[in-house]
């Protein structure tokens, strides 16, 4: 970290240079107040000096922050408008490739097609902490998000670049305890987007205990800000519900005698990198380092939420899919009670109709490019990932509730399968799952039949 310091503080020092040379050209007027930020961008991209365009960096950022709403989609057009590319030039560019398919017509057609944009926001990465600016900048983005073409070309550019800049080689994986510094840790309590973490003695107990782990990726550039953090439970056995993970009167055990790695929780931490793929990445790095210092863990599996399925199952039951007869839609009735989850009885009727849908929603439904429907499964297939069990009512908590009637889903990472997985679904569009899902989602169609027929009265006793 010293050698962080060292690299922040010699930019601050070459940026106040700058700012002083830019005040002593103020007396002609080129950095004055009212100097509006599109003039600034064009004077940073003309700039020769690396001090003074560190500084007219740092105030074109400064200067951002400090638009409301309104000026900041102002910004974007102007982004679009004036800093795309030389069209002129583009125009040149392709009548050349079209005549001379040579090397140095691809460059100068590459060069030409590349929106002046993109160097602007490379100059404005050189200001002192330009990198967090910058995704602070494309946050404020997308919170403002339109689906015009100024928004989708100038977030594709920002995009673009934060994929090289946020490559697997330059991230670090740090493990997360009780040692990590306090500013960190607040901001692992306040990331944690998957089991709310309530305090800093709620964190203590993930992070303490001899079978909990916890690794985040760092960016040199965002030193103490960690990009996406997992948390790892150590057990003897897949879990079936994140009780039997959180709960605070467990049975502790060695890490030396654990055989199963759960990781329980992924949470990306910078909304300005959505779209910026690390997970893959950071769970493949987190196995081989489980496996190196513990060699008794043999099975690496998740316990993930399914945030899309109770909004797939509402628009199945409103669109009178043949899949549910009057059977199963009456069961899938009960749902719109609160309360269904603590009657034994009732709990039990819908399980047999929502488990073989639920099989189905992973394994035969699409979206758009063969990709599955929910976000966590497209996330874990496509890291080539097996879809193992299916856990019915394993997180009781109003949010699980709300988005998956409490399903959770084991995903499990069988390294040696991990390639064949993953080119069976980008290939095939093949979800990998185990034989009992498999079952499971064969039946789905014909659930109201199997499931639910014979229970009609004991559904209305319920």
């Amino acid at each position: 970290m010293a050698g962080v310091s060292f690299f922040s503080d010699m930019v601050q020092s070459i940026t106040d240079r700058g700012r002083r040379l830019l005040a002593v050209g103020a007396r002609n007027g080129p950095v004055q107040a009212e100097t509006n930020i599109e003039t600034l961008c064009d004077m940073l991209l003309s700039s020769r000096g690396e001090a003074s365009g560190m500084a007219l960096a740092a105030e074109i950022l400064q200067r951002w922050t400090q638009l409301d709403a309104a000026d900041q989609q102002d910004f974007v057009r102007i982004l679009h408008e004036r800093f795309g590319p030389d069209l002129a030039k583009l125009d040149k560019a392709i009548e050349r490739y079209r005549g001379d398919r040579s090397s140095d017509a691809v460059i100068e057609l590459h060069q030409a097609a590349e929106p002046r944009r993109q160097e602007l926001v490379r100059r404005l990465n050189l200001a002192p902490k330009g990198t967090a600016r910058l995704v602070e900048m494309r946050e404020r983005l997308l919170a403002i998000r339109d689906e015009t073409e100024q928004f989708r070309a100038v977030d594709a550019d920002f995009a673009h670049l934060f994929g090289s800049w946020f490559n697997r080689g330059f991230l670090t994986l740090r493990p997360i305890d009780w040692s990590t510094p306090a500013d960190i840790l607040e901001k692992i309590i306040r990331y944690e987007a998957v089991h709310e973490i309530a305090g800093w003695e709620e964190l203590r107990r993930r992070l303490v205990p001899a079978d909990r782990r916890c690794f985040a990726f760092f960016h040199p550039r965002l030193a103490d800000d960690p990009l996406i953090f997992v948390e790892v439970a150590l057990t003897k056995a897949i879990p079936s519900s994140i009780a039997d993970v959180l709960d605070e009167n467990r049975s502790l055990i060695r890490a030396q005698d654990a055989t199963t790695a759960v990781f329980y929780s992924i949470s990306n931490c910078q909304e300005g990198l959505r779209g910026i793929s690390f997970g893959n990445f950071l769970i493949k790095q987190v196995v081989e380092d489980l496996r190196r210092d513990l060699p008794g863990l043999k099975t690496f599996v998740t316990l993930s939420p399914a945030p899309g399925f109770a909004g797939w199952l509402a628009r199945l039951r409103k669109t009178a899919d043949p899949g549910l007869d009057d059977q199963a839609l009456e069961t899938l009735e009960l749902l719109d009670d609160p309360t269904w989850a603590d009657n034994p009885q009732k709990a039990r009727v819908v399980e047999d109709v929502l488990v073989p849908l639920a099989a189905r929603y992973f394994v035969k439904e699409r979206a758009s490019g063969r990709r599955a429907v929910d976000p966590v499964a497209r996330f874990h297939l496509g890291n080539g990932a097996r879809l193992e069990r299916l856990n019915f009512l394993a997180d009781r908590s109003a949010k699980a509730m709300r988005q998956s009637h409490g399903l959770m889903v084991n995903y499990l990472y069988k390294l040696d399968d991990i390639e064949a997985n993953h080119e069976a679904l980008a290939q095939h569009g093949e979800v990998a799952a185990s034989p009992e899902v498999k079952k499971l989602a064969a039946t789905a169609l014909a659930v109201a039949g199997v499931g639910g027929a014979a229970r009609p009265n004991e559904m209305q006793k319920a």
